[in-house]
Order: structure tokens, then C-alpha cells, then sequence
């Protein structure tokens, strides 16, 4: 029994995957570009505001700031990356991130189309309507709600 459990533990040891640290296999002919960083600032503030700066040799470029000026100690990022495209497009983004979420602005960037034709007048006048509706229906709940309701009669009259 014992040999049973030792062959089971060796044989799981060897089918466990060996994971290897250092860089990978080059099996190809292609050449690996190395990308040089030429600057990387990072200032890190003890109130938790920060600043980063970085530009690598192929035309990346991250700026970015934050503090924790959110709601409940969210930190509020701001910044910009730009880079080069594969077919030449310079990509340069702006973006904001806060407690309205990622808003990135580029002219790279998919615009929603127009809306395809103008709201009918009778629409717009039916939306207005229901709105009416619904606020003289809540003035009348809360006229309701705010008068003295008295109580039932304790006793009641013999049917007839």
C-alpha cells in the first residue's frame, strides 16, 4: 500500500508542468526588438498623490498624475499616452478617470453616429403629458398623505 501512495506522489511530481524563468525559447529566425526606456519619473507623495513620466525608444509615451480626491479616498487619475500605430497613425489619448469611470478623449477615438432623423412634435408633446400626469399624481399622494385620516368608528350600526 505504501509503495502504491509513493508511485502516485512520484508520478504526479513528474506530470507537473516544469516552468522555466528565464527568457523564453527563440525557435524562430525573427530577431527580438529590445525597446530602451529613456526616462521613467515616478514621484510617489505620502498623501497619496503621485506623478509618472514615461517615454521608451519606439515612440511610447504615458503621463500620468492621481490623488486621492474621489469619493471615499478614490484616487482620481488624469493623463495622456500616445503612440504610433502599426500603418503610421500617430495615437495620442487624454483621458480622465474618476468617479464617472475611464473617460478617454482622441480623434482616433469611434464617434456614436447622429441620431438618424428628427422627434415627431407629437411624441415630444406626449412625453410632456405623461410628465404632467405624473407630477399631479404625486401632488395629489402627498395631499392624501398629509391630511389626518381619522379612524374607524368603534362601533358599528345594526344592518338594515
Amino acid at each position: 500500500m505504501k509503495f502504491l501512495i509513493i508511485a502516485a506522489v512520484a508520478a504526479v511530481t513528474v506530470a507537473a508542468p516544469q516552468y522555466s524563468y528565464g527568457p523564453p525559447p527563440n525557435d524562430s529566425s525573427e530577431e527580438v526588438e529590445v525597446v530602451p526606456i529613456l526616462r521613467d519619473d515616478r514621484v510617489h507623495e505620502e498623501d497619496g498623490r503621485y506623478n509618472l513620466h514615461v517615454e521608451t525608444g519606439n515612440g511610447i509615451v504615458l503621463s500620468q498624475s492621481g490623488s486621492p480626491d474621489g469619493p471615499d479616498g478614490a484616487v482620481v487619475k488624469a493623463g495622456s499616452y500616445s503612440y504610433t500605430a502599426p500603418d503610421g497613425t500617430l495615437v495620442d489619448v487624454k483621458f480622465v478617470a474618476d468617479e464617472n469611470g475611464f473617460q478617454p478623449q482622441s480623434d482616433v477615438l469611434p464617434v456614436a453616429p447622429a441620431f438618424p432623423h428628427p422627434i415627431p412634435q407629437f411624441v415630444l408633446d406626449q412625453i410632456a403629458f405623461a410628465a404632467e400626469e405624473d407630477a399631479a399624481r404625486a401632488r395629489a399622494e402627498a395631499a392624501v398623505s398629509s391630511e389626518e385620516v381619522s379612524a374607524p368608528a368603534p362601533n358599528y350600526g345594526v344592518p338594515q
